[in-house]
């Protein structure tokens, strides 16, 4: 008669999963013995003077908290606010603050994503930060996400180059995790100054942290979304469409975001269309 685990065996075998359960292994036993004659060794070579026990803390839990981010004294490497301000153009902006070592991203940053565009552009996009594509190139959106915005544009009957693409910070959190609020402090001036220069006519900010950070708006995207904001900057006060991150829209490619979105695309193009 066949045994049980053979026929339960050869299941698992059919079924392809065979590979995803362990053979049972004598040899797992050994570190628990191992373990348990480990406080008997009275060796000093073996076991040093004020060794910790095997169930003590690990000395990673022990580490003592980070020293804050000290920005280098490096002439240049942290442009002052009165040098951003006296930049008249993109290129003198860009140039001024290409070298900003001001928060913790700067040093593991590959390039500096500045931002491209028209810079008399009507139409203003604002999000997060760089990801790994627009580090290696320099350039904002350029990835995934980026292939859907300049898609987006296209259909409201733009280019990509008729418009102005910026991020609130200029270099890539690690592993694209969500800028702090100092590290999008440390860099909002900069996107300020570009505002500036451009003067755009809308500003359409892309996900909940431009919200956040260069409205302040800290209510979840998904309520917010489609629902006209304003900002002031340099004295002058700009309208401003809240939307889905195109990185998000994505992840969640339903009916109801794709037009979601084009609504809040339509909405914006309408306001530079409308008559002065």
């Amino acid at each position: 008669m066949e045994h049980p685990l053979q026929a339960w065996r050869d299941t698992l075998e059919d079924l392809g999963v065979m590979g995803l359960v362990r053979e049972p292994q004598v040899l797992a036993t050994e570190p628990v013995q191992a373990q348990a004659q480990a406080p008997e060794v009275k060796s000093a070579e073996a076991k040093p003077k004020g060794s910790q026990p095997l169930s003590a803390t690990p000395a990673r839990a022990q580490t003592t908290a980070p020293v804050p981010y000290a920005p280098p004294a490096k002439p240049g490497a942290c442009p002052s606010a009165a040098e951003v301000v006296a930049c008249t153009s993109l290129a003198e902006l860009q140039k001024a603050t290409e070298g900003c070592l001001a928060c913790p991203l700067g040093p593991g940053r590959l390039k500096y994503v500045f931002g491209e565009g028209a810079p008399q552009a009507r139409l203003m996009f604002v999000g997060e930060g760089p990801g790994r594509d627009e580090d290696q190139q320099g350039r904002p959106f350029v990835g995934k996400a980026g292939e859907l915005l300049d898609k987006m544009i296209g259909a409201l009957g733009l280019r990509r180059e008729d418009t102005y693409i910026a991020n609130v910070v200029k270099c890539r959190p690690p592993d694209n995790r969500t800028p702090t609020p100092d590290e999008a402090k440390a860099c909002l001036g900069y996107l300020h100054r570009q505002i500036e220069l451009v003067q755009p006519a809308v500003i359409v900010t892309l996900g909940a942290t431009p919200l956040r950070e260069l409205v302040g708006v800290s209510e979840g995207i998904t309520k917010v979304r489609g629902q006209w904001r304003r900002v002031t900057v340099g004295g002058r006060e700009i309208p401003v469409m809240p939307t889905f991150h195109p990185a998000y829209v994505l992840r969640q490619y339903t009916q109801d975001v794709r037009r979601a979105v084009w609504a809040d695309l339509q909405a914006a193009k309408a306001w530079i269309d409308r008559p002065e």
